[in-house]
């Protein structure tokens, strides 16, 4: 049986109550999974040792809620922000979700795929050996799949494990404008049918928004995901408060996201239910809003707080977990101990992987990132500044 060991680390295990400073000694690897994080036990006294110099191990990261796969940009969209265009006349001039709906449309899955590697490269070079990757920008049965199934393709590509979620119910298109419900009878039930049938969904999305879907069509779209035996998750609480948080946890959703008009209800709704609070920090960044999601509460109530990118070309053109990790803690006052956790144990629970990976523990993958640092707290301190030293992936240990 292959056995190695890590020697000479600080290892953050992130395991579950393990306090904020880190363990000094060694990470053993037998077959591909973790054997221990400390001592070296004395039956491992003869296996080759390759020290790392006193370096800072975490367990890989996850970045559990992007938007990976998509055709085309809006930077001109973005420009035209700033240079005093109104939503308005954005969208009059084709931007917004419209245009990346068209520019979605218009590529094959191979372009899909390719566009998007450049995209998931940039997280792999800091850390992640997980992410997920939604659907939601071709709003037509076809283009949902074709999504997903670029997104499967990018796990073909890279050393990484990509969880997906159908997010079909992300918008309105504009052939269906008016007609919401129309649209999740023709298109949304349907192709998640179709994209179940062809195994490519690992959980169930939903913009639960009043620019986007009702929390009564929500909860039409995740009676079906539960007849497919599939986990929920939704966008909520982003602009407003409608109650959707409430709602995924009603259905033990995996995680409710974004949350920035999350009330007291919901958190309590969240902390019952035992669904992660996925908080975005770079659509609150790029958006400039100005209410916080409430991370008080969520932290007094016990609710998981993950973080993630949200890679997206509308919101969140972000794709550094790093960067995420200090906008947490300068936007958001989160610890640096709760973002690392946000993008280790916590977001492991968002995909529902938590037994498999988020923490350096026994039994668990080998998913181990190491660091140029000398403190975990240094990860969210730098701003431009990634030190990984070496990524040790499930699929290479």
């Amino acid at each position: 049986m292959a056995r190695r060991i890590l020697d000479n680390l600080r290892i953050a295990t992130m395991a579950p109550g393990a306090g904020r400073e880190p363990v000094d000694g060694a990470i053993g690897i037998k077959d591909g999974r973790t054997a221990f994080a400390g001592a070296i036990p004395a039956d491992w006294a003869g296996v080759e040792r390759e020290d790392f110099g006193g370096r800072v191990a975490t367990p890989a990261l996850i970045d559990c809620h992007t938007h990976l796969v998509f055709g085309g940009n809006r930077a001109r969209e973005f420009e035209m922000r700033l240079e005093g265009a109104t939503y308005e006349e954005i969208a009059r001039a084709g931007g917004g979700i419209v245009s990346t709906v068209a520019q979605t449309r218009a590529r094959s899955l191979d372009e899909l795929a390719a566009q998007a590697l450049p995209r998931l490269d940039a997280l792999l070079a800091e850390g992640v050996a997980t992410v997920e990757v939604k659907s939601g920008y071709g709003l037509t049965v076809a283009d949902e799949l074709k999504m997903l199934r670029a997104a499967r393709r990018l796990g073909e590509l890279r050393p990484v494990r990509v969880k997906t979620s159908y997010l079909a119910a992300h918008a309105t298109p504009p052939e269906y404008k008016g007609r919401a419900d129309a649209y999740i009878d023709e298109v949304v039930l349907p192709g998640l049918d179709a994209a179940h049938a062809e195994g490519l969904v690992d959980a169930v999305d939903g913009f639960c928004e009043g620019i986007a879907f009702s929390p009564e069509q929500i909860a039409r779209v995740f009676d079906r995901a539960k007849a497919l035996g599939l986990p929920v998750k939704l966008h909520a609480e982003q602009l407003s408060s409608l109650g959707g948080a409430k709602l995924a946890a009603s259905y033990g959703a995996l995680s409710a996201d974004h949350l920035e008009y999350l009330d007291a209800d919901g958190v309590a709704a969240m902390a019952a239910s035992g669904s992660v609070a996925v908080l975005l920090p770079g659509a609150f960044y790029f958006l400039r809003e100005t209410q916080a999601p409430p991370v008080k509460l969520l932290r007094e109530a016990g609710v998981p707080m993950a973080l993630a990118t949200d890679a997206n070309p509308g919101s969140s053109p972000l794709t550094s977990p790093l960067l995420a990790m200090n906008m947490a803690c300068t936007l958001f006052r989160m610890t640096p101990q709760e973002a690392l956790a946000g993008f280790t144990i916590n977001a492991a629970k968002a995909l529902g992987l938590a037994g498999e990976t988020g923490s350096i523990e026994p039994g668990k993958r080998a998913e181990i990132a190491i660091w140029n640092i000398s403190d975990p707290a240094e990860l969210a301190y730098r701003i431009g500044f990634n030190p990984l030293h070496r990524l040790i992936r499930w699929n290479d240990t």
